[in-house]
């Protein structure tokens, strides 16, 4: 008698495929799911809604005791005030700056040093990763008095870096996680293409820039949204750091003014947070398909 050839395994799921062919059980599946799916859009989403139609309304009818889910009437000048009398194009301006040259320092460590610890070897090489992978178990919050002391008096050069864009570039310039997801990517690429670029008279640092990073671009773009993002809505670091006004990112700006003696409408507090949000939003939207898979990067094996 001839044996049946295995069949490959099914997807997992809550309920079997049995289940689900019959009509009643069905229903009940995708009712469910659609509910899950619908409240946790909402409980993201609604926020944001929040946010972008009270900016349009005037704060008499924000100040309103009923508070309403349309705004009354659609009003544009919270934003433009927010815009020219909070200086919010400034610390735009400000923040950009700081992320790109965040995003600069983080991938030129980050990738020289996943690079040295996947192709080079080092000696200690590998205790060296294990304290890097360490240090992501600690809270951010612990590191922060000994980076700040750090920061404020650097070590042999007695140098302040306070209210300096290297106070925020240089303690998030080496990233352990983007250092993990880099070496797992380098350790993909055969070594028979750097012996080969090594034999065609290319140095460790021509390989590196010639042949290891044009095959590394997804990665990159990757470790680059997570860089970009990460320096963006940073809030504490920068509020300990930039403590000249005039250096503040948005973020901080924004709390400073909340919380100054100026009386700043609320309309445009809530227009300026708003734009603040715009662009991390539209980064999203652009490359939600590059960070999704950048969540599981470090997930895949090698």
């Amino acid at each position: 008698m001839a044996r049946s050839a295995p069949t490959a395994p099914g997807t997992r799921s809550l309920i079997s495929d049995q289940d689900l062919r019959r009509p009643r059980h069905r229903v009940a599946y995708f009712a469910v799911l659609t509910a899950t799916v619908l409240l946790f859009a909402a409980a993201f989403l609604f926020p944001l809604y929040w946010m972008a139609t009270s900016a349009l309304e005037t704060p008499r009818q924000f100040a309103a005791q009923t508070p309403t889910l349309l705004p009354r009437s659609v009003h544009t000048d919270a934003y433009r005030d927010a815009w020219t009398q909070l200086d919010i194009a400034h610390f735009f301006l400000n923040t950009v700056y700081y992320a790109a040259g965040g995003w600069f320092v983080q991938i030129a460590v980050d990738v020289s040093a996943a690079y040295a610890l996947s192709k080079l070897r080092p000696v200690l090489g590998g205790a060296v990763f294990a304290g890097m992978l360490a240090s992501l178990m600690l809270p951010a919050a612990a590191l922060l008095v000994p980076a700040y002391l750090t920061v404020s008096d650097l070590p042999v050069l007695h140098v302040s870096l306070l209210n300096s864009p290297w106070g925020l570039w240089l303690p998030g310039a080496a990233n352990a996680f983007n250092i993990y997801v880099l070496r797992r990517f380098f350790d993909q690429i055969p070594g028979e293409l750097l012996d080969a670029a090594a034999i065609d008279g290319a140095s460790r640092l021509q390989t590196l820039l010639r042949v290891v990073l044009p095959l590394s671009r997804p990665v990159l773009a990757v470790i680059s949204i997570f860089a970009v993002v990460g320096m963006w809505k940073d809030f504490l670091w920068p509020l300990l750091v930039l403590q000249d006004p005039d250096k503040q990112t948005l973020s901080v700006a924004l709390h400073r003014l909340s919380t100054s003696t100026q009386q700043v409408p609320p309309t445009e507090m809530i227009a300026g947070l708003a734009i603040a949000a715009m662009p991390m939003i539209v980064l999203f939207l652009f490359f939600q398909r590059h960070i999704l898979g950048g969540l599981s990067a470090g997930a895949v094996k090698g």
